[in-house]
């Protein structure tokens, strides 16, 4: 007997960001500019990260692994998108859709919990700085990682079983210029409803959860904050401004794209442009620009190679 979801539909049309030449065009020049520019910052900070010993603290640990989640997650979406520009039929095939959507979460997951890992490690050390080096040992770090890992996998294959599951055998066109769970199921031939219940409590409360538990958390550490030294203070307030300006970037966007039903609202395509292009590129330059030891990290590692 042959299964009711069979899918039919064998590739998606993208309509893309915008209709105008005129846009598309600006758009593409600028996305190009801040890529090609961005990019190589993010990589660059990796290349300190990984080469200076004087950068092993578990905050530049997380920071490395930060960049090249970032640096990663700018892959999936801006080079296609960029691609789809100068193209005038923008199509992706149905796997080439699932594996998009796949690593969008894989990655976009990922990098939510790393967000959450640095706050536990921001805690640990202004919180309980005299048992900082025990508790955040080298071997916490990296099963704090593995476990991150994990977790941002099976949030990623949750999303890719339930679109699977789903049958398209009409519509194709996605009103969006990348392919992402609110647009692909609304192409499904059949009731989606509970899938959207389904998706918003994997992705939508997800995320709320994680972003009211991280204002808490740095609720408390800048609470606590205020008993240091004047020298402690600032470098704890720095590292803590950095951190919550991030968890806006990244957790703003996805909660009002997934924490709601799933209808199309004008500001779309222009929030998903911010939280799939620009901002996990900014991430880690955040970061380095508000780091004296990073940034002076980078100045030797200049001066070296100029010399040289």
């Amino acid at each position: 007997m042959e299964r009711e979801n069979c899918t039919v539909v064998t590739e998606f049309i993208l309509l893309g960001l915008t209709q105008s030449q005129d846009a598309q065009l600006l758009v593409f020049v600028l996305v190009l500019i801040f890529y090609f520019i961005i990019l190589p910052g993010n990589i660059f900070i990796i290349l300190t990260i990984r080469s200076d010993p004087g950068l092993t603290a578990p905050l530049y640990f997380f920071l490395g692994n930060l960049a090249f989640l970032d640096a990663s997650y700018s892959f999936i979406v801006a080079p296609r998108m960029l691609v789809d520009f100068l193209s005038e039929k923008k199509v992706i095939s149905y796997r080439g859709c699932i594996t998009q959507l796949f690593f969008l979460h894989f990655l976009g997951a990922g990098e939510m919990f790393l967000l959450v890992v640095m706050a536990v490690d921001r805690y640990m050390a202004i919180c309980r700085p005299l048992h900082y080096s025990t508790l955040m040992n080298p071997r916490v770090c990296y099963t704090l990682l593995l476990a991150l890992w994990l977790g941002s996998f099976t949030h990623s294959i949750v999303q890719v079983a339930l679109v699977l599951r789903l049958p398209f055998c009409g519509p194709n066109q996605l009103d969006n210029f990348f392919c992402d769970v609110p647009q692909v199921i609304k192409l499904a031939c059949t009731d989606t409803f509970v899938v959207e219940l389904l998706m918003v409590s994997n992705s939508g409360l997800l995320s709320l959860l994680c972003f009211l538990g991280l204002l808490s958390s740095y609720v408390v550490i800048l609470y606590r904050v205020k008993q240091h030294s004047s020298e402690g203070k600032n470098k704890a307030l720095s590292t803590c401004t950095t951190h919550i300006i991030i968890v806006f970037l990244m957790f703003g966007p996805a909660i009002f794209i997934y924490t709601r039903p799933f209808r199309a609202f004008p500001a779309d395509k222009v929030v998903s442009l911010f939280h799939t292009v620009i901002f996990p590129l900014m991430n880690p330059i955040i970061y380095t620009l508000r780091n004296q030891e990073v940034k002076a990290s980078i100045r030797r590692l200049l001066s070296q190679h100029i010399v040289c």
